[in-house]
C-alpha cells in the first residue's frame, strides 16, 4: 500500500511538470519564432518480487515478477520544427526559411535566435529593439566586397550619413551615323555629329565630354573628345572604320583623359561597338557611363542570402554587409536563455557560421517573421490526457488511503 502511495506521488509530480510545459507552450502561442517543448516520461526502479528461471527437467520457465515504483521525466525536448511565416511589410523583419539561427551579441556574449524582428538603432546598427541584442555579420569594404572569412561584427546602415562617388571609367556609344553624310577630310575637319555626356571625377565633380564625329572618307570616320578648356591626353581621339554593310570593323584611340585640378586624372575607356553606319538620321549618342556624383544613403534592401544593399540618392547600389547564420549539428541540444535566445551547450555541437543557403543553412525572407510552432489542437489534447492522468494518480492515493484505513480498523 505504501508503494502505491509513493508511485502515485511520482505520477502527480511529473504530470504536473508536463502540465507546466504545456502551459508554457500555450502562453507562447503568439511569441515570435518560439519553439515548443514536449515531455517524455520513463519508468524508474522496479522491485523484484521473484526472479526468472529457465526451462528445465521438462518444466517450462518462469517469468520474473516485478513491481514498478513509479515514473520520472526522461526528457523535455525543444521541438525545432519550422514555424509558419507571416509577412509584416517591415524591411528589417527577417525570417529563416529552413535551418539556422541568427548570431546575436549583447556586446560580450554570443546568442542564437530565430527571432528576426530587427530595427535600425540610433547608432545605425541593426538591433533587436526588445532586448538590445545586435545581429552579427560581415561588413563590406568601400568597393562593396564582402569577405565572409573575416571576424563577425555588428551591421551598420548609416541612413543619410554616408556619401559615395565613383569616377567615370567607361563610356558606351550606340546609335547610327548617316552613311550619306558629306565627307570633311579637313584640315580643319568639320564635325558631322557630336555626342555629349556628363562624366564624374573622383570627388564627384561633373565634366561635360563632347565627342565630335567627322566623316573623313567612305566608311571612315574620325573622332575627338574635348572637355571645356581641359588639355586632353593623346588617346582622346582616333578613327572608326565600317564595312560595306555598315558594321563597325575597327576603332582606334582611347582612353579619353584629362586632369581636373585637385582630383585624380580621368581616364575613360570608350566602347564604339554599338555604332552603325547606314542611311538614316545620325543618332549616335552615349548610351551609358559608369560614374556617379555625390550621393547619400537613402534606403536599403536585404536579399535572401542576407546581403544588405544600400541605395544612394545618386542611383548607386552598393553592398553594405551580410547577415550571418549559424547551423548546429544538434539544435535540440541548445539551451534556452530567455528573450527568444539560445546558448551553446555541451550537447549542441559547435556552430557552423556562414552565409544563408550554404552548408545546410536556410534562406532569409525579408519583411517576414516566423511565428511560434505551437499547435493549439495538439496542446489542448495533451492537456486533457495529462489532466486525466493527474486525476487518476490522485485517485490512486485516495484508494491507497482507504486501504490503510481498513487496516487501521482491524484493531477495532
Amino acid at each position: 500500500m505504501q508503494r502505491s502511495l509513493f508511485t502515485a506521488v511520482s505520477g502527480l509530480r511529473n504530470h504536473q511538470v508536463k502540465m507546466d510545459v504545456i502551459g508554457n507552450n500555450i502562453a507562447n502561442v503568439n511569441t515570435t519564432a518560439f519553439k515548443g517543448g514536449r515531455v517524455r516520461f520513463q519508468d524508474i526502479l522496479s522491485q523484484n518480487i521473484r526472479g526468472a528461471s529457465a526451462p528445465q527437467l521438462g518444466r517450462g520457465g518462469i517469468n520474473p515478477a516485478q513491481v514498478g515504483l513509479g515514473m520520472s521525466i526522461g526528457a523535455i525536448d525543444t521541438i525545432h520544427n519550422q514555424g509558419s511565416l507571416q509577412n509584416t511589410g517591415r524591411l528589417t523583419d527577417l525570417a529563416i526559411q529552413g535551418n539556422g539561427f541568427f548570431v546575436m551579441s549583447d556586446g560580450i556574449n554570443r546568442f542564437y535566435t530565430r527571432d528576426g524582428a530587427f530595427s535600425v538603432g540610433a547608432d545605425g546598427d541593426l538591433v533587436n529593439a526588445s532586448n538590445g541584442f545586435k545581429p552579427l555579420g560581415w561588413a563590406a569594404d568601400a568597393a562593396g566586397n564582402i569577405d565572409t572569412n573575416l571576424p563577425l561584427r555588428t551591421l551598420n546602415i548609416p541612413i543619410g550619413n554616408r556619401v559615395n562617388t565613383r569616377a567615370t571609367e567607361n563610356l558606351v556609344l550606340g546609335g547610327n551615323l548617316d552613311a550619306l553624310t558629306a565627307i570633311h577630310p579637313g584640315p580643319p575637319a568639320l564635325p558631322s555629329h557630336t555626342a555629349e555626356v556628363i562624366a564624374y571625377d573622383s570627388q564627384g565633380g561633373m565634366h561635360t565630354i563632347s565627342i565630335a564625329l567627322t566623316k573623313t572618307a567612305s566608311n571612315a570616320w574620325s573622332w575627338a573628345a574635348t572637355s571645356g578648356a581641359h588639355v586632353m591626353t593623346a588617346g582622346s581621339s582616333g578613327t572608326l572604320t565600317f564595312d560595306a554593310s555598315g558594321n563597325l570593323t575597327a576603332s582606334t584611340g582611347g582612353p579619353i583623359g584629362f586632369s581636373p585640378p585637385g582630383v585624380a586624372p580621368l581616364s575613360v575607356a570608350v566602347d564604339f561597338s554599338g555604332l552603325t553606319q547606314v542611311v538614316g538620321r545620325s543618332s549616335a549618342m552615349v548610351r551609358s557611363q559608369d560614374g556617379f556624383p555625390v550621393g547619400e544613403l537613402e534606403s536599403f534592401m536585404i536579399g535572401n542570402t542576407g546581403v544588405i544593399n544600400g541605395v544612394y540618392t545618386n542611383g548607386l547600389v552598393v553592398a553594405l554587409g551580410q547577415v550571418a547564420l549559424a547551423g548546429f549539428p544538434n539544435p535540440e541540444g541548445l539551451q534556452k536563455a530567455a528573450a527568444n535566445m539560445f546558448q551553446i551547450s555541451s550537447n549542441s555541437g559547435l556552430p557552423r557560421i556562414g552565409g544563408a543557403g550554404l552548408e545546410g543553412r536556410g534562406m532569409i525572407e525579408t519583411a517576414t517573421l516566423e511565428m511560434s510552432n505551437v499547435d493549439l489542437s495538439v496542446e489542448f489534447t495533451e492537456m486533457i490526457t495529462t489532466s486525466r492522468a493527474f486525476q487518476a494518480n490522485s485517485r490512486m492515493i485516495s484508494a491507497s488511503d482507504d486501504l490503510l484505513q481498513e487496516v487501521v480498523n482491524l484493531k477495532r
